[in-house]
């Protein structure tokens, strides 16, 4: 049995469309399954734990939304031991592409169906579960000017998702202010002024695509950091066509880090996010917890032995 979370909202009604296609292919080929709503990021987790709380023999739990979507529910599916299959419905779908999940339905449905199992790491922060990155400063801010847009509901309304996010990024670029950080990871300390922003990934992207971190693996049980500071208003603007290829690890005002754990304090209080929902503001804490998460993913067949196969459920 397969439990489909479905977020109609999502990307500016995007999940309601995605699920109705989904289910008259389940139909189609009599797959079983059950269907939950999310009434509210808020609620979604509860929802979950007692979905399934109700019967042992889920195979997976699939989430058809975004990433917000995907993050409410990280707790209750690490806590069953369920494995999580991605329809991507979203504004930017960066779980989907970093586990490589095709973003047609029916193909993102044909690989949740076969089954093949990743275990991915989670980072931990603030009390929450994150899968694809924890950011603070710059792009948290655009994250936050951009769920709270009447631009970003237009731009899912056309299907231009990432586009909200380039507008974001211009729209907080009059407004934000660097400062002084401190980064510490695995014990190091480093210092930067004027820090535009602190990325701690577990995935390549972020934004739609940004490839903020490319090198970020989801299960090698690492962090990896992308810091920029010392780069003024007009370098920043033309820093971001490089992040869309990854070419900005190179320059000079870029920094990269890796390790298991990493500390974040600003001089002065920035927002800081988690799959592009909000976890206050830092100073934070993130750490690394290796194969906390199983994904279906077509990338466990290129898989190491040992680190991939068909999954079931724990129960």
């Amino acid at each position: 049995m397969y439990l489909f979370i479905i977020n109609s909202r999502s990307g500016g009604g995007a999940g309601l469309r995605t699920w109705h296609t989904v289910q008259a292919l389940l139909e189609a080929r009599t797959v079983p399954y059950e269907a939950l709503f999310t009434r509210s990021a808020d609620s979604a987790e509860g929802q979950v734990l007692q979905a399934l709380a109700r019967r042992e023999d889920w195979r997976a739990a699939i989430v058809i939304g975004g990433d917000g979507t995907i993050h409410s529910v990280l707790g209750a599916l690490r806590r069953r031991g369920v494995p999580l299959g991605v329809i991507p419905a979203g504004s930017g779908n960066d779980t989907a592409r970093g586990f490589s999940i095709p973003l047609a339905p029916e193909a993102a449905l044909d690989t949740a169906l076969q089954e093949r199992c990743l275990e991915a790491d989670l980072l931990s922060a603030a009390g929450r579960l994150t899968l694809t990155a924890v950011a603070s400063g710059f792009d948290a801010q655009v994250a936050v000017n951009v769920n709270g847009s009447r631009y970003k509901r237009l731009c899912n309304a056309i299907g231009a998702g990432r586009l909200a996010y380039i507008i974001g990024i211009l729209h907080t670029l009059i407004t934000f202010k660097p400062c002084r950080v401190s980064v510490t990871c695995d014990g190091k300390e480093q210092s930067f002024d004027q820090a535009w922003l602190v990325s701690v990934c577990n995935l390549p992207s972020y934004g739609g695509g940004l490839l903020i971190c490319p090198q970020a693996e989801p299960g090698d049980g690492l962090l990896d950091v992308c810091v920029v500071h010392g780069v003024s208003r007009v370098q920043l603007l033309r820093l971001f066509p490089t992040v869309v290829k990854g070419r900005h690890t190179k320059l000079p005002y870029v920094t990269m880090l890796r390790g298991r754990s990493v500390a974040v304090r600003f001089a002065q209080p920035r927002h800081a996010i988690g799959d592009g929902e909000a976890l206050g503001t830092a100073p934070l804490s993130v750490r690394c917890e290796p194969g906390a998460l199983r994904v279906l993913s077509p990338l466990a067949a290129a898989a190491e032995a040992g680190t991939a196969g068909s999954c079931h459920a724990s129960g």
